[in-house]
């Protein structure tokens, strides 16, 4: 049965004190590029409305040349507590995108230092900064400058194995004034390869005195209290296995704040959870929604027999009255069967598809 030392319940029943911010809950929703848009975010906290949700990471310096913010901008007024991500190399135009953030809602300020995929890191931006501390430091101070709420970092542990360099970068982190600092505890060089080294995040918590937010491999309730237990981290942060999985966070949060277990969702409910996805994107976002849902659809397809030509049939959705006529007979299908009510396995969790 799974269960929490009674330290570490101590320690997890407060709230997250980012600086003078509090968090009524230590499980936060990653910023994922593509994927956690106001819809998104709104089917996560239906299961977990006091956890820190964050926007997909925003391009400093597009912003700095355009008059209307993105769209990805966008922050629902009673969506809190909610943090903006940025992203750039540029500490100028990041303080001049963290004051518009915050004029939007933002309460907390994030600073990608951490996306490992090339066009991102060729221009100077994600986890190129792990190179360049001396300009990470310089974005951090700058951002702090501009607003009045904390600002934040996440991060990888290093570029490479021959360059873990998390130790000294997290301290200048803190020491220009981060307020809380993400791990993801891979390097660059892995992507999304091999396991995540949460050795290091336990490492990163015993030299800073802000809160350390654990990412990597959070793929159950068993392997964020597991994560948990091993690093000392202040909270756990979801991502991967959020898609085509809005429960994570929830279930996680559930049982931190209470030492039970949630019943898992259902394949139906997991589907029918689906069809609430695919409606709101197209409210949201007309065709274009679609055409996106098209990857979140195939996310949620998984665990059941038949799910694999489910998943060829969603990928290729064109209408709203489409998608629901393919997951109407799908749910009809398995509620004639066993697999309507059984459980998600655990390895189902991990999405095929690659994430950028």
């Amino acid at each position: 049965m799974l269960s929490l030392s009674p330290s570490l319940q101590a320690r997890l029943s407060t709230p997250l004190k980012i600086d003078k911010f509090e968090v009524n809950s230590r499980v936060l929703q990653s910023p994922l590029s593509g994927v956690t848009d106001l819809v998104f975010r709104r089917l996560v906290r239906r299961y977990a409305p006091e956890s820190m949700m964050y926007t997909e990471m925003v391009n400093a310096t597009g912003l700095h040349y355009v008059k209307q913010l993105p769209k990805i901008m966008e922050v629902d007024p009673n969506e809190r507590p909610i943090s903006i991500q940025l992203f750039d190399c540029r500490p100028d135009f990041l303080a001049e995108a963290a004051i518009k953030a915050v004029a939007e809602g933002a309460d907390t300020i994030d600073i990608n230092m951490g996306c490992p995929v090339n066009k991102i890191t060729k221009n100077g931006g994600g986890s190129s900064l792990l190179r360049q501390p001396e300009v990470a430091e310089a974005i951090v101070r700058e951002v702090v400058k501009a607003v009045d709420v904390p600002v934040t970092v996440k991060t990888r542990i290093g570029w490479s194995d021959k360059e873990i360099t998390i130790l000294d970068f997290a301290k200048r982190m803190e020491d220009a004034g981060a307020k809380m600092i993400t791990v993801h505890g891979r390097t660059r060089a892995q992507g999304y390869n091999g396991n995540a080294r949460w050795e290091w995040i336990r490492k990163v918590k015993e030299i800073l005195s802000i809160p350390v937010i654990a990412n990597g491999d959070i793929f159950s309730v068993e392997a964020a209290v597991r994560c948990l237990e091993e690093t000392g981290a202040d909270g756990v942060m979801c991502s991967r296995g959020t898609l085509g999985y809005p429960f994570l966070v929830g279930e996680v949060d559930y049982f931190l704040k209470t030492g039970k277990e949630k019943e898992p969702p259902t394949p139906i409910q997991r589907l029918e959870c689906a069809k609430d996805h695919l409606q709101m994107l197209w409210e949201y976002k007309g065709e274009p929604g679609i055409r996106q849902a098209r990857k979140h659809m195939t996310w949620y397809a998984k665990g059941f027999a038949g799910a694999g030509e489910l998943r060829g049939q969603l990928s290729v959705i064109e209408t709203l009255e489409q998608g629901f006529d393919i997951l109407d007979r799908a749910i009809a299908h398995l509620a004639c069967t066993d697999d309507g009510n059984a459980n998600w396995q655990e390895d189902d969790r991990e999405p095929s598809l690659a994430l950028v």
